[in-house]
């Protein structure tokens, strides 16, 4: 497995794969893999202009979605459904937004929550019947080391009591979405539909620029960014543990994969390692539950 590489994908054919944030990093990078192994790719991009450039490079098509909206999600989903005949093979749930300023949604969430967790909970689980539909499906969602981190509260995922950390509003999305995946893979047992996650190591994206300029700091934006790329690994080695559990024949339910070597943050594919509070079941059971509640989606699977 740590050698794997993209020609190991087999043919994609007569598959259809939805990804969110496609239209640049590691969404593009997927996109444009997995659009070459002959699978029919749908971009999920919240920007009309970046997302049907991206897909005209990629060969593939454009929703709208902004996942900080849920309406948006909902318009969404009903069209991705619409779309391919109810039938999608695999969703990456990859967009996401850094740290920054404390922000509320239109639907009155915190801001990077709302991006990076809500709205691919909600979308996951709108868009079930159409993976059901696909037999062999995959749910794929898209972590970080930052799971590792401080500040996740399940009774207070809004943060509506405590003070904002902008590290710790990041951290709790991405561990949030870790939870998710291994508690929906708890819930599809038995279903052919399988839910895995991975998380790119110390990837060359644009997220730390982006997230310089959403504290108001965009003269550091070009600097920082120059700098990252400079540490980091390119973004089609970070892409690697997407496309592994997107797509490896050895992939099982509840599998978290990332880069194999420096302690996760570089190259290769291999298992990565579970922050023990994402395996308390008794609290994914509850941020589940709250998840619906702030959402106002039914879970599915219940």
């Amino acid at each position: 497995m740590a050698g794997w590489s993209e020609d190991e994908i087999g043919d994609q054919g007569g598959r259809t794969v939805v990804i969110t944030g496609a239209n640049s990093g590691l969404g593009l990078r997927a996109a444009t893999v997995l659009a070459g192994k002959g699978a029919r790719v749908v971009l999920a991009c919240r920007s009309r202009e970046r997302g049907e450039r991206a897909a005209g490079v990629v060969g593939g098509e454009l929703v709208v979605l902004d996942l900080a909206d849920l309406g948006s999600v909902r318009a969404a989903a009903g069209e991705i459904r619409e779309r391919t005949g109810d039938r999608v093979d695999l969703l990456i749930d990859n967009a996401g937004i850094p740290a920054g300023r404390f922000r509320r949604t239109v639907d009155g969430h915190e801001s990077i929550l709302a991006t990076n967790y809500l709205g691919h909970a909600a979308l996951t689980w709108l868009l079930m019947p159409a993976l059901r539909a696909a037999g062999a499906a995959r749910v794929v969602t898209v972590s970080s080391m930052a799971q590792r981190g401080k500040g996740f509260d399940v009774e207070d995922l809004n943060i509506e009591r405590r003070r904002f950390r902008m590290a710790y509003g990041y951290s709790q999305s991405k561990l949030a979405g870790l939870m998710f995946a291994l508690e929906l893979q708890e819930r599809l047992r038995g279903s052919q539909v399988i839910s895995v996650a991975a998380h790119p190591g110390f990837t060359a994206t644009e997220i730390g620029a982006a997230g310089a300029r959403n504290q108001g700091l965009g003269a550091v934006a070009r600097p920082l960014n120059a700098l990252t790329k400079a540490l980091s690994q390119p973004v089609s080695e970070g892409t690697l543990p997407i496309l592994y559990a997107a797509t490896g024949r050895d992939v099982r339910g509840g599998d978290y994969y990332g880069p194999s070597k420096f302690g996760e943050f570089f190259r290769g594919v291999g298992p990565a390692r579970v922050d023990p509070r994402a395996q308390d079941r008794a609290v994914r059971a509850r941020l589940w539950a709250s998840t619906a509640e702030l959402t106002g989606v039914t879970p599915d699977p219940a």
